[in-house]
């Protein structure tokens, strides 16, 4: 992308809205995508009208097959841009403003049972450095729920564990607390006594390191936790945040108020939280059914 607005609005919103990496790199392809698209329809950025947004909405829809959330985060980040272009004097109109993108397919979370987190839990060799890294990194997506973002961004300095807890530094720099209990104290303790020191060759601040003593990545986590899978009789693909759905779900299940939830999930809204419910309706209808004296006859 060769365009300096484009990477004023990307510096904006990493060092003033503190967006995260993973936002920024996302929106940066959106803009690249549609760059492309008006200099295909020889068009400019800085006059762009109403009609020209619903022509490039139908290009994503019938020419990319774009999904109902991928153009919506498309309109997002043009949204955003524009309005930083008005800001700037660049535009007299954000036409994306009046524009609504098409309505998101219901897709519930997608969660582990307990029998199968059981068996993926179980697969890390915990003899060793790394599978005692892994075993860690699989007990604190569960047990805290927390953004595989937050996870690899834990320090030493983060944790408490008299307490058994972590501070953690969420989206917008928002700090809060996270806690564990007695399966993640006992790994993380054997991870910090043997497997750490030995991955630690470049005396790192942080928790979660890779086996060349740097600070593990995102990427990293996704790449350790599709080989645990392939190690396991589940024929699911794993995300990191696919636990932390599972840690919100099974909490739901066993009676935690959704207020609670949000907190430890971090969620400004409780809207973001309330998707969980709907999972746990299911298990709700089943314990009404099987515990109502007049349920059945």
């Amino acid at each position: 992308m060769d365009h300096e607005d484009c990477f004023a609005f990307l510096e904006y919103l990493e060092y003033q809205r503190h967006y995260s990496k993973y936002t920024i790199d996302n929106y940066q392809k959106d803009l690249e995508d549609y760059l492309l698209y008006l200099k295909r329809e020889n068009l400019s950025y800085l006059k762009i009208q109403y009609s020209d947004i619903r022509f490039y909405l139908s290009y994503l829809k019938e020419e990319k097959c774009a999904k109902a959330t991928t153009i919506n985060r498309h309109l997002s980040a043009l949204r955003g841009f524009y309005q930083f272009l008005l800001r700037e004097g660049k535009v007299k109109n954000n036409y994306f403003l009046l524009v609504k993108g098409p309505k998101k397919e219901k897709n519930l979370p997608r969660f582990f049972e307990y029998n199968e987190l059981e068996e993926l839990l179980n697969v890390p060799e915990i003899k060793t450095s790394l599978g005692q890294r892994n075993r860690l990194i699989l007990e604190l997506l569960y047990a805290t729920g927390c953004r595989v973002g937050e996870l690899v961004n834990i320090k030493i300095k983060d944790l408490f564990p008299e307490e058994k807890k972590i501070l953690i530094l969420g989206k917008g720099n928002k700090e809060r607390y996270v806690y564990y209990g007695e399966y993640v104290e006992e790994i993380l303790s054997l991870y910090l006594k043997e497997g750490r020191p030995k991955l630690n060759i470049q005396n790192s601040s942080y928790l979660l390191l890779n086996q060349h003593g740097k600070k593990l990545t995102t990427e990293g986590i996704r790449y350790i936790l599709d080989q645990l899978i392939q190690q396991t009789s589940l024929h699911k693909h794993i995300s990191p945040h696919m636990l932390r759905h599972t840690f919100a779900t099974h909490l739901l299940n066993e009676g935690c108020d959704i207020l609670s939830v949000q907190e430890l999930l971090g969620h400004e809204s409780l809207r973001s939280t309330q998707v969980y419910t709907h999972v746990t309706m299911d298990r709700l209808k089943d314990v009404y059914f099987e515990r109502f004296p007049r349920a059945k006859k």
